[in-house]
C-alpha cells in the first residue's frame, strides 16, 4: 500500500497548478504569437521559469507551456509593458520573453476585438481555439 501510494504522489502533483495566477494588472498584457512587435517599443526581457520536472516525471507540457505565459505577463504587468512574445522556445522549464509597449495596437489577434462587435469568422482557423487561462 505504500509503495503504490509514494508512486502516485509524482502523478497527482503533475496535474497541479502550482499556485501561479494571473495578476490584476497583468490581465491587460497581451501575448503577440505570431511574433508582429513592429511598431512597439520594446520595455526589455524577462526570463521566467517553472517546474518541468516532479522527480524523474515530466510535467505536462501544455501546462508549463501556460505557466511560463502567465508568469512572463506577470512580469511584463511590472514593467508598464501592455504585449509580451516568446523569444524561444521553452527549455528544462525556463523561457525568454520580450516586453513591449503597443499602445491601443492590436496584435493578439481576436481576443482583444471590441465584446459587442460579432466575430468575423465564427470557426477557428486551423481546427482549433486557444482560451485564456482562468482563475
Amino acid at each position: 500500500m505504500r509503495k503504490a501510494l509514494v508512486l502516485l504522489i509524482p502523478f497527482a502533483l503533475t496535474a497541479c497548478s502550482w499556485g501561479i495566477k494571473l495578476d490584476d494588472g497583468a490581465r491587460n498584457v497581451r501575448t503577440a504569437w505570431n511574433g508582429d512587435t513592429s511598431g512597439c517599443r520594446e520595455q526589455g526581457k524577462v526570463t521566467v521559469s517553472v517546474m518541468n520536472r516532479v522527480g524523474p516525471v515530466d510535467r505536462n507540457d501544455l501546462k508549463v507551456r501556460d505557466e511560463l505565459e502567465v508568469l512572463a505577463r506577470n512580469e511584463a504587468a511590472k514593467m508598464n509593458a501592455d504585449t509580451v512574445k516568446p523569444l524561444g522556445e521553452p527549455r528544462d522549464g525556463s523561457q525568454d520573453w520580450g516586453a513591449y509597449t503597443c499602445g491601443a495596437r492590436s496584435v493578439a489577434g481576436p481576443r482583444t476585438a471590441p465584446a459587442s462587435a460579432p466575430p468575423q469568422n465564427p470557426t477557428p482557423q486551423g481546427g482549433f481555439e486557444t482560451v485564456p487561462l482562468k482563475n
